[in-house]
């Protein structure tokens, strides 16, 4: 079977190593401001966090307007920006990448549906006696890309390049499995009248694309409509964002060699990566740590959360790229050696971002006990796979190839 790794162009690497590093460096400021959430939200500037979080702003008119408290302007309206990111690169990896064709996305295509679905699998038994907590399911089923690629980062050379080609095919297609998720699982009350409306904005997207309109600024003015009917159609708003980047034009007839999609994407990784992931992040990860003991860390949803990831995504990444590559369904990253694609498993366990925001889903109207739950066993799940995931890739630099 032909081997995607062993046949990359150096344009595929240039873009490539540009992307790790965006992502390597958002992943710091992620984590940054992760930290300074807990910092602030554990010292007297508490009850301001709180309050801040808490402000209604109302955009509209007198007989249409939308009220919301910041924090869920935060992640239904600026999260949608970061999906809007999500779906761009899955259409470039599908079209022109790592993902274009069956042999390229074999192996991080199966190591994915295993990292899905052993973590859910995991929580569920453990929230088996408590119906209440079984809507988590899908918390630990993501991964972090710009975490998992920072940890990488931190390693340089000693990571062979295919590796973290692997990593970030893996993470998108993770992406990709989230967004089926929430489309299909944490969909309530749906309204056909704003539903049709969105199919109505879906299909004139659509009708830009076939005239060939390339400036984004139409499209991006049906898509905050389109936004506006997904928000009041009981469908999460953010998914507005992947719908509007499947319509915009990956290619210019009078421009060859030119992607609209992609120079999009391109300018729009900065503000992602250094702006709306950091203030998610921020808004997300506060926890009080005088309410957290011992007990804490065992209860069903962040003892399910945190062994998903931890032990869930390893076993399920590393167990599904074993048997395929075992029974010569694909082989490994060229270069590469189990100890160094255990590693990745390992830091595959970084959810954050993700799994903090379907944890929002899952939970939605909940009391706030709930959300503290679900960032304790992300960040305490997540903590322990970067850590690990890092020292067994440190070692693995320096062992024999485990073939």
């Amino acid at each position: 079977m032909s081997d995607f790794y062993n046949h990359e162009t150096p344009a595929m690497l240039k873009a490539i190593t540009k992307f790790m590093k965006l992502e390597s460096t958002g992943g710091v400021v992620l984590f940054l401001a992760a930290v300074l959430a807990l910092i602030v939200d554990n010292s007297a500037l508490s009850p301001w966090y709180q309050d801040l979080l808490s402000i209604k702003f109302t955009i509209g008119f007198e007989r249409f307007k939308l009220s919301k408290e910041l924090i869920l302007w935060i992640n239904d309206g600026l999260m949608a920006i970061f999906f809007f990111l999500v779906g761009l690169e899955i259409k470039r990896e599908m079209i022109s990448g790592e993902l274009n064709s069956f042999a390229k996305a074999t192996l991080p295509g199966i190591a994915a549906i295993g990292g899905m679905l052993v973590p859910a699998a995991i929580y569920v038994a453990i929230n088996w006696q408590h119906k209440a907590y079984l809507n988590g399911w899908a918390i630990p089923t993501a991964t972090d890309i710009a975490f998992a690629l920072g940890v990488l980062a931190l390693l340089g050379k000693r990571v062979p390049v295919s590796l973290k080609v692997f990593l970030t095919a893996l993470a998108i297609m993770d992406d990709l499995g989230a967004i089926v998720i929430i489309a299909i699982f944490y969909t309530y009350q749906l309204s056909m009248f704003s539903l049709g409306m969105a199919g109505i904005c879906l299909a004139v997207l659509f009708v830009f694309n076939r005239l060939g309109v390339m400036r984004f600024l139409p499209y991006g003015i049906v898509g905050v409509i389109l936004w506006v009917c997904v928000l009041k159609s009981g469908v999460h708003a953010t998914l507005a964002g992947v719908v509007l980047a499947l319509a915009y034009p990956t290619t210019d007839p009078k421009r060859p060699g030119y992607s609209p999609s992609h120079h999009l994407e391109e300018a729009l990784h900065p503000w992602v990566a250094f702006g709306v992931l950091p203030i998610f992040a921020f808004a997300n990860a506060g926890i009080p740590l005088a309410d957290i003991n011992l007990a804490s860390f065992i209860k069903p949803v962040p003892l399910g959360i945190a062994c998903g990831l931890f032990f869930g995504k390893q076993l399920g990444i590393f167990g599904a790229s074993w048997l395929s590559v075992k029974c010569r369904i694909a082989s490994l990253p060229q270069g590469a050696n189990w100890w160094n694609l255990y590693g990745v498993a390992l830091i595959c366990g970084i959810g954050f971002t993700m799994s903090l925001f379907i944890g929002t889903l899952a939970f939605a109207g909940s009391e706030a006990s709930y959300a503290n739950l679900v960032r304790l066993g992300v960040i305490s799940g997540s903590l322990l796979s970067g850590l690990l995931g890092y020292f067994v890739l440190l070692l693995s630099a320096k062992s024999p190839q485990c073939r």
